[in-house]
């Protein structure tokens, strides 16, 4: 087992020379194998002592001055002991050591070559050239290096953790996974050995291998920050969400300062929609980021998340006051403005996005969604061909481009536009069913037919397409026994879709068929609830059995609820007609 001494040692030579170690800087999160930590060495001592009189001299000198921590003074003398007898391989680890810890990594490297070109069975200065050339990301020498400290020394417990560490950071998992699984065989109780293991399996994607590895870790030492890290995050991969909750605030329970765990702890808690949680967690993190403004987002976004519009607009409206150009957090803002009703501000927030910023297309298509709801269609395609200039491809935009244009009256354009995706994406059902309906509201009825009929060989569980050719033959009195058979398909497929049962209601209405057709629209309208042409047909169904007041009933209701000028006036015609028939009648 390693001893607390050589563990010290182990430390020392990580923390020294392995920026970015996570075990032993715990203020840094997990990292890839392309991150994992440089290699280093500790300043180990020899029991050689130099013979020659003014070399002892500059030594005995450096040893006095690293005692009082005077580290310029040391190193100097260093060197002159060096220049005094340039053959002690001792001098030369010692002042390589120096210029390690002073990140002059050349210069060490060049004291470490001399220290084991004189000296090449000595596995402390086989052992420091190893850390150094991984420093200096010489990983190929370096575990060469590595290699052979092993080969002279096969015990050595150091040599095998750094370079199953370092096969690892290079991505050769089966062999680090083969060098660390050997030290735990060696040293069960090695912690750094079971962790570093389950960080190689993590990586490698054995995700059950590298859970056992640092499970195995915890158990050695189970306040280890990194461990507990490393483990939340290997559930959150698995979808572990509970499990990995758990581990972060045992972390934070031995740091409550660690900004990395409460921002991953709050992540996970807006994902579970845990919002209080989430939000307690990120007002915490608030005071010990020395840069809240990413935080003070995230809170504004949780706010808005939860319909606190006001208090997210105070959020986001506090990181553009210290950063003006945050323009994600601006979208944000103009996004919760628009949410509110409050268009004129929220239209100048997505305005101050710059063309070539990344959110600016979404910003515009914002914009152009508040003109349409004001009823501005001009200002809203405006925005929308601002928007396409940048992304003239988009498919979503093509789309919206078409309904804007269809909105605006201009049907030829939108058929263009949409006769366009139609090209593009032959396959696409739904952009064929879109074109039709176009077709047919610009009295193209033929092309129609023609595109609701490919819709469904394209897509035969297309309940809409099969409606709407079904309804369309029923409206034109053609082809009902067809007509009948589209319109079930659909209702099999939304058995309760009050438009598919009323086409079905007009099949039989054409057919004659009235207690039927009033059977299906009474039910329609039902489903239906609002939709004055339903209730129309409904009126027609009972005008045709002659329900007079019945008809009327619905002709009114009908009449009320359309928005349709031409369809009002034909409803009003048919009331007046009822009227005149019953004065008649009376008289």
């Amino acid at each position: 087992m390693l001893s607390r001494l050589t563990l010290r040692i182990i430390a020392g030579t990580v923390v020294v020379l392995l920026s970015g170690c996570a075990v032993l800087r715990p203020r840094q999160g997990p990292l890839p194998p392309a991150q994992w930590p440089e290699l280093g060495a500790a300043d180990t001592a020899q029991a050689e002592v130099p013979l020659e009189g003014h070399a002892l001299g500059q030594y005995l000198k450096g040893i006095l001055a690293l005692a009082a921590g005077d580290q310029d003074v040391a190193m100097a003398a260093f060197e002159r002991a060096v220049a005094a007898d340039p053959g002690s391989a001792m001098l030369r680890h010692k002042l390589a050591g120096l210029y390690v810890q002073r990140g002059m990594l050349p210069r060490a490297l060049e004291q470490c070559q001399a220290a084991v070109g004189i000296d090449a069975q000595n596995v402390e200065n086989r052992l420091l050239l190893a850390d150094v050339l991984a420093a200096m990301t010489r990983y190929d020498e370096a575990i060469s290096e590595y290699e052979t400290v092993l080969a002279l020394d096969p015990p050595n417990q150091k040599a095998r953790l750094l370079l199953g560490i370092l096969y690892g950071k290079q991505g050769q998992f089966e062999r680090g996974i083969a060098v660390l699984s050997r030290l735990t065989e060696i040293d069960p109780n090695s912690f750094l050995a079971h962790y570093y293991l389950g960080r190689i399996y993590a990586a490698a994607q054995d995700l059950k291998a590298a859970e056992a590895a640092f499970q195995t870790a915890l158990r050695l030492n189970p306040q280890s920050e990194p461990a507990l890290i490393d483990l939340a995050l290997l559930y959150e991969l698995q979808q572990r969400p509970d499990e990995a909750i758990k581990l972060y605030e045992q972390a934070l329970q031995a740091n409550p300062a660690r900004a990395m765990v409460r921002r991953r702890l709050g992540g996970l808690y807006v994902r579970q929609r845990q919002y209080e949680d989430a939000l307690a967690q990120f007002r915490e993190l608030e005071k010990i980021d020395p840069d809240p403004q990413d935080t003070r987002t995230k809170i504004g976004l949780i706010l808005f998340e939860t319909g606190e519009y006001d208090r997210a607009a105070t959020e986001f409206s506090l990181v553009l006051a210290s950063d003006p150009e945050n323009f994600r957090v601006r979208y944000y803002l103009g996004s919760v403005l628009e949410e509110t009703r409050s268009f004129p501000r929220a239209i100048e927030e997505f305005q101050r996005i710059p063309p070539e910023h990344e959110w600016f297309v979404d910003a515009q298509l914002h914009v152009a969604n508040i003109y349409r709801q004001q009823k501005k269609l001009d200002e809203a395609i405006a925005a929308m061909e601002r928007a396409r200039r940048l992304k003239p491809d988009e498919e979503e935009l093509l789309n919206f481009a078409a309904g804007l244009y269809r909105e605006r009256g201009n049907l030829e354009r939108a058929i263009h536009l949409m006769q366009e995706l139609v090209e593009r994406h032959p396959e696409n059902d739904r952009y064929h069913f879109t074109l039709g309906a176009l077709y047919d509201e610009n009295g193209q009825r033929e092309r129609c037919v023609e595109l609701m009929a490919r819709t469904i060989e394209l897509n035969p569980d297309n309940a809409a397409a099969l409606n709407y050719l079904g309804y369309t033959f029923a409206e034109r009195g053609v082809r009902l026994d067809e007509a009948e058979r589209l319109i079930r398909r659909a209702l099999a497929i939304s058995p309760d879709d009050g438009y598919y049962v009323d086409s079905l209601g007009w099949v039989f209405y054409q057919r004659g068929e009235y207690a039927q057709a009033i059977e299906q629209l009474e039910r329609a309208v039902v489903l239906a609830n609002d939709d004055a042409t339903i209730a129309e047909h409904l009126g027609d169904a009972y005008r045709r059995v002659g329900r007079a007041l019945d008809a009327l009933r619905v002709y009114r209701d009908a009449l009320s609820r359309s928005k349709d000028l031409k369809q009002a006036d034909r409803i009003r015609a048919k009331i007046e007609e009822l009227q005149a028939a019953s004065r008649r009648g009376g008289s």
